[in-house]
């Protein structure tokens, strides 16, 4: 079996908007709605169920959208970390079931790579997309002063979904809070258990929609 998480409970001040981005019209629906329907495109992974970390003002709501399976709701916590952790405390107690994490604001999931992440999960602890940088990285220290250049080739930036067994991701939230772990995503989390945790190459088409700037780019893509 197949879950998907996702974590929707933030605020999305970047965008600079009243209304939280997940929730912001993205061609006729929430974008949380568009977000979560890729995942049910032909080329897609079946997917079993949802659960969904939310603001508590948009529980309710968001209880009576429709999808072609069971979905869950619940509030969100004060962090992603609490808010995925009381997300996945919703699924049917399968230890052997995979679970995606997805961020709410990415609608353009890439179907392949997120076969593949699925997949390694035969041989490895966990998997994340990720997408390689193209970009010159610079090490610097408190002054600002540079102190390397970092191997570009092995630098990737994550994406999700971020991908791993439901008796993993549990075993990995209750270590997280028991001894005061606050991961930058979800896999920060496996990897500090030492676990071993594979990147999925992805393309540069599955952008999280943060800014201004990402909307006006992205929206004519789905409109």
């Amino acid at each position: 079996m197949i879950y998907l998480v996702v974590p929707a409970g933030g605020s999305g001040l970047r965008m600079g908007t009243d209304i939280p981005k997940q929730f912001l019209d993205w061609g006729g629906k929430p974008l949380l709605m568009v977000t979560v329907q890729a995942f049910f495109a032909p080329d897609m992974p079946k997917i079993d169920g949802i659960a969904l970390a939310l603001p508590p003002t948009r529980v309710a709501e968001v209880s009576e959208w429709t999808f072609p399976v069971p979905h869950w709701c619940i509030s969100g916590g004060k962090t992603r970390q609490e808010s995925v952790s009381a997300a996945i405390a919703l699924l049917p107690n399968n230890p052997s079931a995979v679970v995606m994490i997805h961020d709410a604001v990415r609608p353009f999931p890439p179907s392949v790579a997120v076969y593949e992440a699925v997949q390694a999960l035969g041989s490895w602890d966990g998997a994340v997309l990720a997408e390689v940088s193209t970009d010159t990285l610079k090490r610097v220290d408190s002054d600002l002063q540079i102190i390397a250049t970092e191997p570009r080739e092995q630098i990737y930036r994550a994406q999700t979904p971020q991908v791993a067994l439901l008796a993993t991701w549990k075993k990995a939230f209750e270590w997280a809070t028991n001894n005061s772990f606050e991961g930058t995503d979800d896999a920060s989390i496996l990897e500090a258990m030492g676990l071993r945790v594979k990147v999925i190459p992805s393309p540069s088409s599955n952008p999280k929609i943060t800014t201004p700037q990402d909307w006006n780019r992205y929206i004519n893509v789905a409109t």
